[in-house]
């Protein structure tokens, strides 16, 4: 390792250490390998951020000036506070998107973290700045293909940026403080605020104004979704069986999927008798659960098996999706 990668190293991964080494002590090359290691993983890691975060402002930038502005048409959350008051008032929508989620950044800073709000304070100014520089061309006047291109656009905006660990409209950073503090979930948190959105849209504008207005804030909205959760959706299964060793082989060698054993005890009978059992948890894609379903009818028909929803995984021998973060 070259002196100036040293003190990068040192200066950065490994300065917290260098105030708890004894005064003349230099660190061993394990050190410096595992401090090296770090930087490179932080490194890799602000790239993606900064990659994520600049396709989401052009994403973004484009749903706005390319379709939802010419027309007029709104989104939910912060971004369509600010197109509301901008098409109501004379002021620019660039300021407004910056003044309206100031509270946001605030608010997520205290909740997330610094990293989070500075993430997210860069990308919001840079959507701004781009807002007010950024020329489209009028794509099309079809309503109902600006509402739905123009909820696309912004939506992968939106979940590029949440990729890249940071937001560029700051209504889920209040449905998360919320939902902490009443115990409501984010859902009901951001369907009443979009109410209260939509309906200030109709009276305002219109109600045909809002009614697209919503068919951008569904699109938006699925968009999100599908650029954070991916098109694979994961799911855990855990199976009590009598022959679980006949399922674990069959689910490393047929199915090419890592299992948990854990030591368990079954309960049965009148008289509560037990006997201890491995209990085997894995997971899969949607995809292959049909398949696993009936090989553990094969082995064992009297399974007792149950599956649930998992939003994400790493590592392990599922394969990740290409846009994992």
């Amino acid at each position: 390792m070259t002196r100036f990668w040293r003190q990068l190293v040192i200066q950065t991964v490994l300065r917290g250490k260098r105030d708890k080494t004894p005064e003349g002590r230099e660190f061993s090359r394990i050190e410096m390998a595992k401090g090296f290691r770090l930087m490179r993983i932080e490194a890799v890691r602000l790239l993606k951020d900064v990659l994520f975060i600049a396709l989401g402002v052009a994403s973004a930038t484009l749903g706005l000036k390319g379709f939802l502005l010419p027309i007029g048409f709104i989104d939910g959350g912060a971004t369509g506070i600010a197109l509301l008051v901008s098409q109501v008032s004379s002021v620019s929508l660039s300021i407004l998107l910056v003044a309206i989620n100031i509270p946001f950044i605030i608010l997520g800073y205290k909740v997330i973290g610094k990293r989070f709000a500075v993430k997210t304070t860069i990308a919001i100014i840079a959507l701004a700045i781009a807002t007010a520089t950024v020329q489209f061309p009028d794509i099309t006047d079809d309503k109902v293909l600006v509402a739905v291109f123009g909820g696309f656009f912004l939506g992968a905006g939106i979940g590029l940026a949440v990729r890249g660990g940071a937001v560029i409209d700051g209504t889920e950073v209040l449905a998360i403080f919320l939902s902490k503090k009443f115990g409501t979930t984010l859902g009901d948190v951001i369907l009443v605020f979009n109410i209260i959105i939509f309906c200030a849209a109709a009276y305002f504008l219109s109600i045909t104004t809002a009614l697209y207005s919503m068919i951008t804030y569904l699109a938006a909205s699925k968009t999100v979704d599908f650029i954070v959760e991916g098109i694979e959706e994961y799911i855990g299964v855990t199976i009590i069986s009598g022959r679980s060793e006949s399922i674990r082989h069959m689910i490393i060698h047929e199915m090419g999927r890592g299992v948990t054993i854990y030591q368990g005890k079954r309960g049965f009978g009148g008289h509560g008798e037990t006997m201890d059992t491995d209990i085997i948890y894995t997971v899969i894609t949607r995809l292959e659960l049909n398949k696993l379903n009936t090989e553990i009818e094969k082995i064992d028909d009297k399974a007792f098996v149950v599956m649930n929803s998992v939003k994400d995984t790493r590592g392990g021998m599922i394969k990740k999706r290409p846009l994992k973060d």
